[in-house]
């Protein structure tokens, strides 16, 4: 009971709720790069990780174990369309470091970029006040938007 107040109190006092989502387009090799930061706490809130397989979660080495978490979790809750077409991203490095979790994640795309939607759905349904921010960037066109609980998607226009 000590245990489940003290984990209360110290989710209450998370400062903020936001994630964010840098989506690159690397020209030259026909991939996008992908950044994604979100709060540990929060990820192990949102991704419903019961405290047995916490203990098998290794971030130093990224574990089978760890990697298939991670990539299900990313998948489950980022949906990204490039030209309409879905695309699943691969998981590459990881890290965690003061309650911060950092992933890098990759995807290939040989044809032209006209639009790019990016559903993001890390913590909607846990938070109302979630921030869920996205900067995409491809060759000359940049944008960032703010995602929240009530308006999860958005279509970028490239050309």
């Amino acid at each position: 009971m000590v245990r489940l107040l003290l984990f209360t109190l110290w989710i209450a006092a998370h400062p903020v709720h936001v994630s964010l989502l840098s989506i690159d387009y690397i020209q030259d090799q026909e991939k996008f790069k992908v950044f994604l930061k979100i709060y540990f706490d929060d990820f192990l809130l949102d991704s419903g990780i019961d405290n047995a397989d916490q203990k098998n979660l290794d971030f130093s080495g990224g574990t089978l174990f760890t990697r298939e978490v991670l990539a299900k979790y990313v998948n489950e809750r980022i949906k990204i369309s490039v030209n309409k077409r879905p695309i699943t991203a691969e998981l590459g490095d990881m890290a965690l470091s003061e309650n911060e979790l950092k992933m890098n994640l990759f995807f290939s795309s040989s044809r032209k970029i006209n639009t790019i939607s990016v559903k993001n759905l890390i913590m909607t349904s846990l938070y109302s006040d979630q921030a869920n921010m996205i900067i995409v960037k491809v060759n000359d066109f940049e944008q960032g938007v703010k995602l929240t609980s009530e308006e999860t998607e958005k279509t970028f226009e490239i050309n």
